[in-house]
């Protein structure tokens, strides 16, 4: 009864305690340990009491409720803070969203409109007794209306600030109307989900002059930041080479009008680099929304002339720009516009797609300043953390880094200090040295790459067209296994031009020293669309002679673009050695790949060709599809690559450099062709089914053609188990054949030009069945095989057929193909006429 009676004492005094009331001093103590532990143990909570009198009174019991309400109380508020967060993005979007709306049924009610009055005119054309060209005259004025026609306006004068705020004014207008009207026929890209934790809402122009993409999104940040971070462009827009802001304007509304020349790089060594001359406009709207616009200044919008243009070619921004709204409880509503026509017929016409690409200009341009200012806003809230003790500021500058020096060695500019070096009479890879050390102070390089008694950078590189590889996943390839294609010698000879004194230059070798890799991850932005890491080549010894190489090397590596699903984005694999000290201005000599996908035509049916084969083979069935749901995994997939490898080196070994670094490069392209012809089925196999070839007439004719008068004149089959094989199969393995087989016109007065070749032929010339028309047999040949050829010609035509002897011919790439023998016969029709002449390559490869 006692025991009982003193059980209740004790709870009765537990239970007065849990309402004790504590004292400002008494919180400020806890709170000092709090900031410190949040979580004490049982030993802190008595050294506190013990620390602190004003805390004796109260049990240790209660101290240890105290934090855990105090940890409660904080994740509660956390929790409170990210609702209230999610809560003002799901009402911006959701705004944002109406507005997109909106502007769709506007679009919607617009075409409802055109398409009535277009049915009643065809009616009133098909009533009447005369001929109406009205009909024709609403297709076009619809047409010219989405071709956004620039107004003609008088040269105004360049002094006058009035004459350019005139032309501001316009620009401002035209970008609004893009922006949040139906200025442009926007298209949602694929895959682009708006969401409160989305990039945002992305879109692509359709049916108009150049190219155009449009993106709106969230950002935590206030306008006038975002605002800051866009108008630098070279921070975040991989491609500018540089932006120079000639003549600042104030305006009376308080805005400023900017005069600016831009250089950007070019994708690849085989086009041009483009130059802009623009008028930027910088003003606030009404209801507080900052607007950054931009536009070419022609000669048909007037003001004052720009820089002439020497190496670059003079690209036209149309006007585009940044709609920066305030968001209710902070951050901004981002709308970005970017139009431009970047001249495609400059450019040779496989290239064509890269600059007429709206989904391209999206990835590049678009989307990359949206992610850019997200990514910013993220480290700004300390919402991401690095290890290793970087800044988020430094990792981004090595990314730059590394960018801005392999767009330097793909381009090459002359001001730079770049001159070509000659050849060795093969024109596949290109040879480019730099011995002024003043024009890399200062930028990527530094004066101890470049030896006292003279030297400099050298650079190899080479573009080539690739098939059905998926750029992601060439470059993912390339990345995860290295030792398939790089040469452990060169690594070192690399590594060791950081050091006072270099390694031997090495005789490149394919496959070089088997060595495995580490990869070390550095950073990655927000959408894991880039990520930066250190790669640590671990070297092995084989034999004594080869001690020098038993050593660790380090790569610092930037990978982008291995997400299959982002629809024309660029993969580019980026990577320069670095020392084990790793230090913030590390000296950074980049190299690497990049692969651009190039959109299949869209041209409709009645695109130029010779045969509907061509159709066939080269887009499938894509033609019953609509504009922009090309089959990204069919067959017809094609992509540029682009190599750049740099070497230092001292004047009296640059000979041997050069000849290093091109059989290098041939060898590292040798790798990369087996590679992608290794992983092409693999990705490919679901799609190459028997409905991916569907036989119209005309293919399984001319399939038919070329194998019954390779038989009548040779006596021998063409394809295995031919004489059981119906159409169908016989136009299949004339596509599939291991040999190159085209077909060329013969006409007399004229060059014979290819109208058909399977797809080794395609892979062997480097180009596709539409681009393969605009090639002539001539430039295929090399002089050699143009004289066998024209000695053999009468021979063909008397008995039908001859065999050639081996020889080099020619890619479009201008890369040299050898074969060790080919046979030309005539092609006869159904009626014995002749139709065509055929051409067989036996055992081709690349030299």
């Amino acid at each position: 009864m006692a025991l009982s009676l003193h059980k209740d004492s004790a709870n009765n005094q537990m239970d007065s305690s849990k309402y004790v009331r504590y004292t400002p001093e008494q919180v400020e103590a806890l709170e000092r340990v709090y900031a410190e532990c949040p979580k004490p143990s049982s030993l802190r909570r008595q050294q506190l009491i013990r620390e602190c009198p004003i805390l004796s009174n109260i049990e240790p019991k209660q101290i240890k409720v105290w934090f855990q309400n105090r940890r409660c109380r904080e994740k509660q508020r956390k929790e409170a803070s990210r609702l209230q967060t999610v809560n003002r993005k799901l009402t911006a979007m959701n705004k944002l969203l109406m507005e997109e709306n909106d502007r769709l049924q506007k679009q919607v009610s617009h075409l409802v409109y055109e398409n009535g009055y277009m049915k009643q005119q065809i009616q009133t054309a098909s009533a009447g007794t005369t001929t109406d060209n009205s009909c024709e005259s609403v297709v076009m004025s619809g047409q010219n209306q989405q071709q956004n026609p620039t107004p003609q306006h008088p040269n105004r004068d360049a002094n006058n600030p009035a004459g350019l705020l005139a032309i501001a004014e316009e620009t401002l207008a035209e970008f609004l109307s893009k922006a949040t009207g139906t200025a442009v026929d926007w298209v949602q890209m694929i895959g682009m989900k708006p969401g409160p934790d989305s990039i945002g809402i992305v879109a692509v122009s359709r049916n108009c002059s150049g190219v155009a993409a449009r993106a709106c999104g969230l950002v935590s940040l206030e306008p006038t930041k975002v605002a800051e971070i866009l108008k630098d462009r070279q921070s975040w827009y991989r491609d500018c080479r540089c932006v120079e802001v000639l003549s600042i304007v104030p305006t009376g509304n308080g805005g400023t009008i900017e005069l600016m020349y831009m250089q950007t790089y070019a994708p690849t060594t085989l086009a041009a680099a483009r130059d802009y001359w623009t008028l930027r406009y910088t003003t606030s709207l009404e209801d507080g929304s900052l607007v950054i616009c931009e536009r070419s200044l022609t000669s048909s919008t007037g003001g004052p002339t720009g820089p002439p243009t020497t190496t670059f070619i003079r690209a036209e921004m149309l006007p585009s720009g940044y709609l920066i709204r305030p968001c209710e409880g902070g951050g901004s509503i981002i709308h970005i516009v970017d139009h431009i026509d970047l001249d495609i017929w400059s450019v040779p016409e496989v290239l064509r797609p890269l600059y007429e690409s709206s989904k391209i200009l999206a990835q590049k341009l678009t989307i990359a300043a949206l992610q850019h200012i997200r990514q910013i806003a993220q480290e700004s809230s300390g919402e991401i953390q690095y290890g290793g003790g970087r800044q988020p500021a430094v990792l981004r500058t090595f990314s730059q880094r590394l960018c801005r020096g392999f767009n330097d060695a793909v381009n090459g500019f002359v001001d730079d200090g770049w001159s070509l070096m000659g050849t060795d009479g093969v024109e596949d890879v290109t040879i480019a040295i730099n011995s002024s050390p003043n024009k890399f102070l200062g930028s990527n390089y530094n004066a101890s790459m470049f030896p006292s008694f003279g030297g400099g950078v050298l650079c190899a590189k080479a573009s080539m067209l690739l098939q059905n590889v998926p750029p992601a996943l060439l470059v993912r390839f390339l990345r995860e296994h290295r030792s398939e294609w790089a040469d452990y010698g060169v690594d070192a000879y690399s590594a060791a031009c950081l050091k006072a004194s270099s390694y031997a230059v090495p005789c490149a070798r394919p496959g070089g020293f088997p060595s495995s890799q580490v990869i070390l991850p550095l950073a990655h932005t927000i959408e894991h669309e880039e990520f930066l890491e250190v790669v640590r080549i671990e070297g092995h010894a084989f034999s004594p002679e080869d001690v020098t190489l038993a050593r660790d090397m380090y790569l610092l590596q930037l990978c982008s673009g291995v997400d299959e699903n982002a629809i024309g984005a660029c993969a580019q694999l980026v990577f320069a050695p670095i020392d084990e000290s790793f230090a913030d201005d590390a000296l950074l000599l980049p190299s690497g790949f990049r692969v651009i996908p190039l959109d299949p035509k869209s041209d409709g049916p009645a695109a130029t060709r010779t045969l509907d084969l061509a159709s066939t083979m080269e887009v499938g069935s894509a033609n019953a599809r609509p504009a922009g749901e090309a089959d990204l995994n069919g067959y017809n997939l094609r992509s540029v690559l682009t190599i750049a490898f740099q070497f230092t080196f001292e004047n009296h070994t640059r000979d041997n450099v050069a000849a290093m670094a091109r059989q290098y490069v041939r060898s590292v392209v040798g790798s990369v062709q087996r590679v992608a012809m290794a992983i092409a089925p693999s990705r490919l196999s679901t799609q190459l089914g028997p409905k991916s070839l569907p036989g119209s007439p005309e293919a399984l004719t001319l399939a038919r053609w070329i194998s019954r008068s390779y038989r009548i004149y040779t006596a021998t089959e063409l394809f295995r188990s031919e004489s059981t094989a119906g159409g169908d199969a016989i136009l299949k393995q004339l596509w599939h054949h291991s040999d190159a087989i085209m077909c060329c016109s013969v006409k007399t007065n004229a060059s014979p030009v290819f109208t058909f070749a399977n797809q080794a032929g395609l892979d062997m010339l480097e180009t596709t069945l539409v681009a393969l028309q605009d090639i002539i047999l001539d430039k295929v040949l090399d002089e050699s095989g143009r004289k066998i050829l024209c000695s053999e010609f009468s021979k063909i035509m008397q008995q039908g057929f001859a065999y050639l002897p081996a020889g080099i011919c020619v890619s479009s790439m201008n890369r040299p193909v050898s074969y060790e023998q080919a046979i030309a016969w005539k092609v006869l029709n159904d009626d014995d006429s002749n139709h065509c002449l055929a051409f067989m390559f036996m055992s081709w490869s690349f030299v």
